[in-house]
């Protein structure tokens, strides 16, 4: 897997004299964001733990990068996945996701919290 072996990428001028800051470039990630990790990290440890099994649906609430990561996993571990989000969250969002495989299920954002 890729996720998580992004580069350490030393930073030249943000430091005082004597000390190195490394930031990792977790764009480098296959859907480009540190959520990536998280995603791999909720779906391997729900294997891990006998949380889930073949052919079994993931399903969360996300307005973005969490739900982008899990359509991602889930795709390439073969899990059927539904992100549920408000209408109002970006069009281009769900269009990856769908594009991922995922069932995108909108709600009213209207609702505040428990529309999404």
């Amino acid at each position: 897997t890729t996720v998580g072996k992004t580069p350490l990428v030393k930073l030249q001028k943000m430091a005082p004299e004597g000390v190195n800051i490394y930031a990792k470039v977790e764009a480098f990630n296959p859907m480009g964001s540190v959520k990536d990790r998280l995603a791999m990290g909720i779906i391997e440890w729900a294997e891990k733990n006998g949380q889930i099994k073949p052919g079994q649906t993931v399903v969360e609430a996300s307005s973005g990068n969490t739900g982008i990561g899990l359509a991602m996993v889930c795709a390439v571990k073969g899990y059927p996945f539904v992100c549920v989000m408000a209408e109002s969250f970006s069009i281009e969002r769900r269009k990856l996701m769908r594009f991922l495989g995922a069932k995108v299920v909108l709600t009213n954002p209207a609702h505040k919290a428990s529309g999404m």
